[in-house]
């Protein structure tokens, strides 16, 4: 048997360490740079944040609104499905949506045009194609469809619908054929058939879904595989799990459990909600108790279980979940500030918490990823 010298066996060391090193170094230079998105509606501004492996939060742009004096009660946010765009909602007059370019290695945003909203919109959504922007409007009991231009500015609105008391979120469907609008004041959502080619919606039949009088339908989400979806409400803190059928549009609920800690006797005031990108868990905020509680997500029937509530910023309007499913920043309306917290990846509680300064009345936060 032929063995190398001592001079060929180094040189093969040296070129498969070369070789190792360059393939790390190839990793590395393609791993995904994940990015947070904060809307402060008192200073006019958006807080940007670079999220790292450890959890650890970067401040790296405070990026500010054009054309906009006034503060407005929040600042709703929304990313195009490209990634290239965000977009921001102003609630004070005039109603505008504010579009910033995504720079893609940095993530900072740099403005590139304002577009018309039709009133005071509580929340904004794109469709799933990135065509149209969605918009609801709580004050105008109306939700409205405005046409995306090629450079993510808003056009002006297509179609603008009235709708029951409070409108609050507007939000498509995973397949984009249906867009689903709560009426917290009016206690129903409803359901609209897209036409995506054509950028227009039909009421449904039935047009609506109706839930407990008094509860206050606010946000929803649906879970990662399309077959269910999850409604917070405001007033009484219920959340709710519906069956969701994708073929019609219909909800059907199955469970109802709470987002209030055991023991409160106030009056609830619930807010926001989320579900992991890998859908094993939901998260939801309450501002009477300052709380976000934790559920464990039964992918095969839909069902939740409770795990526990934490303590985190005051009135914790808006939070959200980083795409690699670890991390959960909430920021507090009255704290000026956001707590990142780690996933725990077995139980889905959340645990090491740090706090951060962001602006002035921060309510809306977004993840995302570049490549």
């Amino acid at each position: 048997m032929l063995r190398p010298t001592t001079r060929s066996a180094s040189r093969a060391v040296i070129a498969t360490t070369l070789t190792f090193l360059t393939l790390i170094s190839g990793v590395r230079a393609g791993m995904a740079e994940t990015f947070a998105y904060v809307g402060n509606a008192d200073s006019n501004d958006i807080s940007v944040f670079k999220l790292a492996e450890s959890g650890e939060m970067t401040p790296v742009q405070t990026a500010a609104f054009t054309g906009v004096e006034k503060p407005g009660s929040s600042t709703p946010l929304a990313i195009t499905p490209d990634h290239r765009v965000l977009i921001a909602g102003v609630r004070s007059q005039p109603f505008l949506a504010v579009s910033f370019a995504i720079d893609p290695k940095t993530g900072q945003l740099s403005p590139i045009g304002n577009g018309p909203l039709a009133d005071s919109m509580a929340n904004i959504a794109t469709d799933r194609g990135g065509k149209v922007l969605f918009s609801a409007s709580y004050g105008g009991n109306k939700v409205a469809l405005n046409p995306l231009q090629a450079n993510g500015v808003v056009a002006e609105p297509k179609q603008v619908i009235p709708t029951g008391l409070n409108a609050h979120a507007f939000l498509p469907s995973p397949d984009n054929r249906f867009v689903f609008a709560t009426n917290l004041g009016s206690d129903q959502i409803l359901a609209f058939a897209f036409d995506a080619t054509a950028g227009t919606l039909t009421p449904s039949d039935p047009p609506a879904i109706k839930v407990p009088e008094k509860s206050g339908p606010r946000h929803f989400v649906f879970h990662p595989n399309g077959k269910f979806v999850y409604l917070i409400h405001e007033l009484n803190a219920d959340v709710a799990a519906f069956i969701y059928e994708a073929k019609s549009g219909a909800w059907t609920e199955i469970q109802r459990t709470t987002a209030l800690p055991e023991g409160f006797s106030g009056k609830p005031w619930a807010a926001d909600i989320h579900i992991t990108p890998d859908g094993r868990f939901l998260y939801a905020s309450e501002r009477t108790t300052n709380t976000l509680t934790a559920y464990k997500v039964d992918a095969t029937s839909g069902k939740l279980t409770t795990i526990g509530n934490v303590p985190t910023e005051k009135q914790p309007r808006g939070f959200n979940i980083d795409p690699s499913s670890r991390y959960l920043a909430a920021v507090g309306e009255l704290s000026d500030g956001m707590t990142v917290y780690a996933i725990d990846q077995s139980s889905g509680a959340l645990a090491k918490p740090k706090s951060y300064p962001t602006g002035k009345k921060p309510n809306w936060v977004e993840f995302l990823s570049l490549p």
